[in-house]
């Protein structure tokens, strides 16, 4: 399956949980011209740390005029400028001078209930969700306060092609692995070429697809050649994880193959290492008091805990009383009801416990029951705008109060169509007006509501009724909604077997009408069977949160060459000439104006066209946790509380501390 697929594959929880990650827009800025960077490329071997500190791109140059002096960078952004120099201290969300100490405790991050190996990058078993934080370290990391951008860690410096042909990374001197041998270009192109090889999950392998070859400089420098030239791959490869060939050693000497390592402890650059192990129950993670990059300003106020514990538990009700008896400390919650319903009692009362909704900044993409537009049944836009009047959101969905409504692909950021189109929106849009609803050129899509109110629902329901009947669909004798052809109205919604008690709430609505809707539940992989095949009539597809809307991913979404193309992202069918010009304008674009100009117009013509029954979003991460912790006073804006798979920080699990570690 693509990578789009895979990352956008139906998730429905309680809470809105996406797991996909957008990448960048395409739009990085140039930083050395092209008859400089063989030059620069050429003298990497003799290139020292005094000569990379003062080549350095302060911010304001990156969008001046390219130069040979201004190649290797310490970070790079997608688009614009990154917001921390080459002399930064820390970042704003750590804070250096946190104490460190004490042991932090928590439990399994995910669905995992056990582990039974310590290779997180094979598919058969489960690894300890603490290793990729706690453990492995990439070539650069990402800022959490910023749209898309990396600064160096292991790499002390980068070189980006500008034409985005290649990326070079020279290594910092200093790093080294826990055994105390220093890491090497050569090391690095064998996790490379480990990681993409065909035993490992095949994210990788698609992860790194793009790349051509990765070429040995000299030993700390290393150049990664591509044929896919675009800001996601360059990101890919600077979030590349690095581990010692070592580990990859068998007891005799002889080399072994990823899938072979099972559990030997990873040998990595990262803060801590394991220290004790339960038969799958429980893991110990001990910080190096020699960590070699625990003063460098990208690990600054980091790692403050000395111990990391986690316990893994089967069933959440168990864990839930475990919290509350205080056999770990931080929880995220995932459930509407048990946050209101069960995340509550005298500790909370008194304050030995905290209750509290973290907000982030990542824009929140669509999540919506998508279309099958490739039905008969869903050609007429009438039809579909009635369908999006029948859904009462207040009621079916947001019995708590909690979420809000998806009225845009770019939900909870500045990336959101508003008003009417700007002049530079209609010269993007323009050119399709005939093909184009009229709504278009008029204020932004905002999805109908009732607020709760049965008055409200009534209106929208006869306006529904309207439409229908206006698009050739009228109630028989039988109560069924037909068509002159007498075929009733009746849709499937596919399922993975999740909750579909809001699918039931649905159907009473759409009774009322005549309109029936089954649903169908069947394993994952006939799920995703039929989802690559595109046999569903409406499914739920999460796209995902974003930092910077890609322009890749909407290709696979909404690109009319992916409509015909099976097992790529396309699942409604989308299949529009206005589409495929304004998604290439947003990969041509070239500063972040650009952009949002071309993202604000897609908006409009997606949600205009009524391709999709909106659903709703969550930009909160609900958490509670004992209230033994200090946190750094300034929170970053893309993060996670406790996620082992994202790449923006697990703050609370990074930098937050223990305000008296000889309590515990």
């Amino acid at each position: 399956m693509r990578k789009h697929a895979l990352r956008s594959l139906t998730r429905r929880f309680a809470w809105l949980s996406p797991a996909a990650l957008a990448f960048a827009a395409s739009a990085a800025t140039f930083v050395v011209s092209p008859t400089a960077f063989a030059a620069l490329q050429a003298a990497a071997p003799a290139a020292s740390a005094a000569a990379a500190t003062a080549a350095a791109v302060p911010p304001a140059a990156l969008t001046a005029a390219p130069s040979a002096s201004a190649g290797w960078v310490h970070a790079y952004a997608a688009c614009g400028e990154p917001k921390y120099g080459p002399g930064f201290s820390h970042f704003e969300y750590a804070d250096p001078t946190a104490p460190k100490g004490g042991t932090l405790y928590l439990k399994n991050p995910d669905r995992r209930t056990s582990f039974d190996k310590f290779n997180p990058f094979t598919v058969k078993g489960s690894a300890p969700g603490g290793l990729v934080i706690f453990m492995f370290e990439p070539l650069a990391i990402i800022s959490g306060d910023e749209p898309q951008t990396m600064y160096g860690l292991l790499a002390e410096a980068m070189l980006i092609a500008p034409d985005k042909s290649a990326i070079t990374f020279r290594l910092n001197p200093k790093a080294r692995y826990t055994n105390g041998d220093p890491v090497t270009a050569a090391d690095v192109k064998f996790s490379f070429e480990t990681l993409r090889s065909k035993y490992t999950t095949p994210g990788y392998q698609t992860m790194y697809a793009g790349v051509a070859a990765a070429v040995v400089v000299d030993a700390r420098t290393i150049r990664f050649d591509l044929k896919d030239k675009s800001t996601d791959t360059i990101f890919s490869l600077g979030g590349l994880p690095v581990f010692s060939p070592k580990w990859a050693t068998g007891a005799g000497g002889e080399p072994r193959r990823i899938d072979e390592i099972v559990t030997e402890y990873p040998i990595t650059t990262g803060p801590y290492t394991i220290s004790l192990v339960d038969t799958g129950r429980r893991i110990e993670f001990k910080r190096n008091p020699d960590y070699w990059a625990r003063d460098l300003p990208v690990r600054s106020g980091f790692f403050n805990f000395d111990r990391v514990v986690y316990r893994y538990y089967k069933d959440d009700v168990v864990s839930t009383e475990a919290f509350k008896a205080g056999e770990f400390d931080i929880v995220r919650i995932y459930g509407a009801r048990t946050w209101n319903r069960q995340i509550k009692g005298p500790k909370w009362d008194d304050g030995r416990i905290v209750k509290e909704l973290f907000e982030t900044g990542f824009g929140q993409g669509l999540q919506a029951y998508q279309l099958n537009l490739r039905r008969p049944i869903f050609q007429d836009i009438r039809v579909r705008e009635a369908l999006g009047l029948t859904y009462d959101f207040d009621t079916i969905t947001n019995r708590y109060k909690m979420f809000k409504r998806a009225s845009s692909m770019f939900n909870n950021s500045d990336f959101a169509a508003v008003g009417t189109p700007s002049a530079d929106e209609l010269k993007l849009l323009e050119p399709y007006r005939k093909e184009l609803p009229a709504e278009v050129f008029g204020p932004a899509f905002v999805a109908p509501d009732t607020g709760g109110d049965a008055l409200r629902l009534r209106a929208n329901l006869l306006k529904a009724r309207g439409l229908l009947e206006a698009a050739g669909w009228k109630v028989a004798a039988d109560g069924k909604l037909r068509n002159a052809a007498g075929k009733a109205f009746e849709i499937e919604y596919l399922s993975a077997g999740e909750d579909t008690t809001r699918e039931t709430n649905w159907q009473r609505n759409l009774d009322k009408l005549g309109i029936t809707l089954s649903v169908r539940k069947v394993d994952f992989a006939l799920f995703r069977r039929r989802l690559e095949n595109y046999d569903f009539d409406l499914v739920t597809i999460v796209e995902g949160r974003f930092t910077l809307p890609s322009p890749t991913d909407y290709v696979q979404s909404y690109g009319s060459k992916a409509a015909d193309e099976n097992g790529n992202g396309n699942y409604r069918g989308v299949k529009s000439p206005a589409v495929d010009h304004i998604v290439e304008a947003m990969n041509a674009a070239q500063t972040v104006d650009e952009l949002r100009t071309a993202s604000r117009a897609l908006d409009r013509v997606v949600m205009w066209n009524y391709w999709q029954v909106p659903d709703l979003y969550f930009a909160l991460l609900p958490t509670t946790y004992w209230n033994k912790f200090g946190m750094p006073a300034v929170r970053p804006k893309y993060y996670s509380i406790d996620s082992p798979n994202d790449v923006q920080p697990a703050w609370a699990l990074t930098t937050w501390w223990i305000r008296d570690p000889a309590r515990r």
